[in-house]
């Protein structure tokens, strides 16, 4: 699954906007999916195998045992601050955000809205993304740094039609 996942992404993200060699490409392609999958198949054999102990040392199974199964494997799994770890756990905040929004709304801590909220959420995510890229770079992510700097800075120059299909950032070369 995480070869599935990643490949394309990292194909698509390393011949947009990183340099060198095909070789090189080639390479940190097949070390970011490397990583990707690995990182998956060693959490979900620690979460998995921690539900089964703790399931038979308490002869049952419990909703604690999910939270803390996942607390230990993510710790050991995806403690270490990398690229993919950090887009990993971007990823799921994301969904969690939702997750936990719909929640409340189920459960009644939160009112149902009148309106779809998406539209206010949407408004306000892009006016901070926006907001922080124009004034506080360094606080973002570096892909989302590259990815804004393509869309946002690198667009103030055209140089031909190659520029909708390629980078567009031309190399200095001598």
């Amino acid at each position: 699954y995480g070869a599935k996942i990643r490949a394309p992404h990292a194909l698509v993200m390393t011949f947009l906007f990183k340099n060198g060699s095909l070789r090189e490409k080639l390479k940190s392609i097949a070390q970011a999916t490397y990583t990707h999958s690995r990182n998956l198949a060693f959490f979900v054999f620690t979460y998995k195998g921690l539900m089964a102990l703790q399931s038979r040392l308490q002869g049952k199974k419990i909703p604690f045992h999910s939270f803390f199964a996942a607390c230990i494997g993510g710790w050991l799994v995806f403690g270490e601050n990398n690229p993919i770890n950090s887009q990993i756990i971007m990823y799921l905040l994301s969904r969690i955000l939702f997750g936990l929004s719909r929640l409340a709304v189920e459960k009644g801590y939160v009112p149902q809205p009148k309106q779809d909220p998406f539209p206010l959420v949407a408004a306000l995510i892009w006016g901070t993304v926006l907001w922080l890229f124009e004034y506080h770079r360094q606080t973002l992510q570096p892909s989302l740094q590259s990815s804004m700097t393509y869309l946002y800075d690198d667009s103030n120059e055209w140089h031909d039609i190659s520029d909708f299909l390629l980078y567009n950032k031309r190399s200095t070369s001598k």
